[in-house]
């Protein structure tokens, strides 16, 4: 039996995941976010094509191929971005299995620290 994921629950968990990461100031949200415009890809006739909640968006991917995870986020200037960037990432990816277990192929998670605070 396939199992249907609520890509806006989904959303919504990893980025309290993010804000639980020590040294995550905030998620950074998108202009889209702020101006209330759902990302839409072309050939979907303007349906959004991923789901995202301030500065995480998640999509499936094409052909079942890995979920596709972006994280934007604002670090605090006391610690390193590097070690902030590696820690968000780890920790979604640990969140992911434990929500999507025995999920194939894994998610492609990517963070992007765009400032500090």
């Amino acid at each position: 039996m396939i199992q249907r994921i609520d890509r806006s629950a989904l959303t919504e968990e990893l980025t309290r995941t993010v804000l639980g990461v020590p040294g995550v100031a905030f998620p950074r949200p998108r202009l889209t976010n702020l101006l209330g415009v759902a990302p839409t890809t072309s050939g979907t006739g303007g349906r959004p094509a991923g789901t995202s909640s301030a500065g995480v968006r998640v999509r499936e991917g094409d052909g079942g191929g890995p979920w596709h995870v972006e994280v934007r986020l604002v670090a605090l200037h006391a610690d390193r971005t590097l070690d902030v960037a590696r820690a968000a990432r780890h920790a979604v990816e640990e969140r992911l299995d434990a929500l999507l277990p025995g999920s194939t192929p894994r998610a492609d998670v990517s963070v992007t620290v765009t400032g500090g605070a």
